[in-house]
């Protein structure tokens, strides 16, 4: 009531104030007030109670003290942890060595292999051992006049020593190999004239060597080797050959340095038209200094080749200077490497190095020197992932004198059993190639591996007609496989592509035209095998070859066997 009362008298007064300021407006004249000081306001201090609030409740309750106490009681239990224990693994089998190794193997063509290495431990120092290999065939290959059976021979002693400062070895051998001359060109011959040729042709080499290794010294290693070739046709051939590799410390440097002596000296009984004796022989003196150069990724070996020959035959003296540079850079680590180069040399050629790729030549050959003037080379390798690698080069060559086998044309009065068309001889000219070459290899795992290559290649002649023999395209497949731990298989292919040849029958010792050209058409020859472990000693194996059953002509009028199959077994042992 008072609070209603007391607003009621505000409003009142509030009312009145606002009717006199209204009447003021109309009556007040203007003035001119004058300010002395600015107007200060302030804030008094506010007014604080201090006194805490007191509770006041009959029924606040008091808390009581909670005392208590724990007691231990120990429990009984048997559970016991066991210890920890780590896991077995299965270790593997550690493969046992042997030293020695024996297979014989018998098959198709009646043929038989056999093999034997040998080394024993005579001390921790001192090595001794050998190898010895046969292999024959009765031949069979159908449509043949002549008889085309061979044997090969190979026996082979050695002995080597560990001292401290060096080691060496000794070794010698004896090679025993029958051919025969069964390629007869029937569009010229027939059984009359086969009748009266005996076509059996065997060599006969000796040889005796040793090398020698410096640990610490500046001639690094050295060897020697002799080999006495001939044959039963009354041709023989003398080589020896001395090697040595030493250091040439120039102010800080080191020139890594190679010197060797290579002669060579035989005669054939005749020529192929049966007149005189041909005699050859030269020797050869090189020294091949050499500096690697290494930086970073890139690694430069500069060298060159100093050759002298002194044909000792005929009395003339030549002198040559090779390059030898090669140099590799990393791209990209293992994944891209770059290389090229440029080298050369004069390659001694020799009556045995002919009968080894060609069984078929005629003991009447002309025995020269290849000048290799440069081979320019340039290439990319390196891997695609872990287990694949890669290597594709480009190759260009310039050769002069180079060796090239030939068929020999067949003689209307042949008197020897090889001038029947059915040998080779050796022409020599200078020859251009060009060649580009392929490799993979493709390591799947440890036991599975896969490798392909293929090369092409292109001649340019001076003056014979065609690269005599020489393949355009060759290629090659091969296989390893490991399908369990007992058994194992591999497979392999090569491919060969066309080649070419000349013959004709001539009656005359000057031929009045030239013989005609004849294409050897390409082939491709597969082979397999498949073995099995019997125990780490005992295995037994098989194999096939030419699975194609193909009949082609590895040389002109040279045609080979057909499918074979060959089974035998293996076994390694100690003494």
């Amino acid at each position: 009531m008072n609070i209603k009362f007391l607003i009621f008298i505000i409003t009142i007064l509030s009312s009145g104030s606002l009717i006199a300021q209204e009447r003021a407006k109309d009556t007040i004249d203007g003035q001119v007030v004058n300010v002395v000081t600015p107007y200060k306001p302030t804030i008094s201090d506010a007014f604080k109670i201090k006194d805490m609030p007191k509770l006041q409740d009959s029924n606040l309750v008091k808390k009581k003290e909670v005392k208590y106490n724990i007691f231990s009681i120990p429990v009984a239990s048997t559970f016991t942890p066991a210890k920890g224990k780590a896991a077995n693994v299965d270790k593997a089998k550690p493969v046992k060595l042997y030293d020695n190794y024996a297979a014989l193997g018998v098959g198709t063509y009646t043929t038989v292999l056999g093999e034997v290495y040998l080394n024993h431990e005579l001390s921790s120092s001192e090595n001794v051992g050998g190898y010895f290999s046969h292999h024959s065939s009765q031949g069979g290959i159908e449509d043949l006049l002549l008889d085309d059976n061979f044997s090969t021979t190979h026996l082979n002693a050695h002995y080597s020593q560990k001292l401290r400062d060096l080691s060496w070895k000794i070794d010698g051998g004896f090679d025993l190999m029958t051919y025969n001359w069964y390629g007869l060109p029937q569009n010229f011959f027939g059984q009359t004239e086969a009748d009266m040729i005996d076509p059996s042709h065997t060599f006969n080499s000796f040889y005796l060597g040793g090398k020698i290794n410096f640990d610490d010294a500046i001639i690094n290693n050295g060897s020697v080797r002799f080999r006495r070739f001939g044959d039963n046709q009354d041709s023989g051939e003398n080589r020896f050959v001395a090697k040595a590799g030493f250091d040439v410390p120039i102010q800080g440097e080191t020139i890594n340095t190679e010197f060797y002596i290579d002669y060579i000296g035989g005669s054939f009984d005749m020529d192929y038209n049966g007149f005189g004796k041909i005699n050859y022989g030269n020797v050869t003196f090189g020294l091949s200094p050499s500096y690697q150069l290494t930086q970073d990724d890139l690694t430069v070996n500069l060298g060159l080749r100093l050759v002298y020959l002194n044909d000792t035959e005929l009395s003339d003296n030549k002198f040559f200077i090779y390059p030898n540079i090669e140099a590799s850079y990393r791209l990209v680590d293992e994944i891209l490497i770059a290389y090229g180069g440029i080298t050369g040399q004069l390659q001694q050629n020799s009556y045995y190095d002919f009968a080894i790729e060609n069984p078929f030549v005629s003991p009447t050959l002309t025995v020269a020197p290849t000048d290799q003037r440069y081979k320019g080379f340039i290439g990319l390798k390196g891997k695609l992932s872990n287990n694949v690698s890669y290597n594709v080069k480009g190759n260009y060559y310039v050769e002069e004198n180079k060796a090239l086998f030939k068929a020999n044309d067949a003689r209307g009065d042949a008197s020897e059993n090889y001038q029947y068309g059915n040998s080779f001889g050796v022409v020599y000219d200078d020859v251009t190639t060009f060649s580009f070459a392929g490799e993979l290899n493709i390591d799947v795992n440890r036991n599975f591996t896969l490798g392909f290559k293929g090369e092409y290649f292109n001649y340019s002649m001076d003056n014979e007609a065609e690269a005599w023999n020489l393949p355009n395209v060759t290629g090659s497949v091969f296989m390893d496989l490991q399908i369990s731990e007992q058994w194992y298989a591999g497979a392999s292919a090569i491919y060969v592509g066309e080649r070419k040849d000349q013959q004709d029958l001539v009656a005359t010792l000057i031929p009045q035209n030239p013989s005609p050209v004849i294409t050897l058409e390409s082939y491709f020859d597969a082979n397999a095998h498949l073995g099995y472990r019997i125990n780490d000693q005992f295995s037994v194996f098989g194999k096939v070859n030419n699975i194609l059953n193909q009949d082609y002509q590895r040389y002109l009028n040279f045609p080979v066997q057909g499918i074979q199959f060959l089974a035998g077994a293996t076994y390694q042992f100690d003494f």
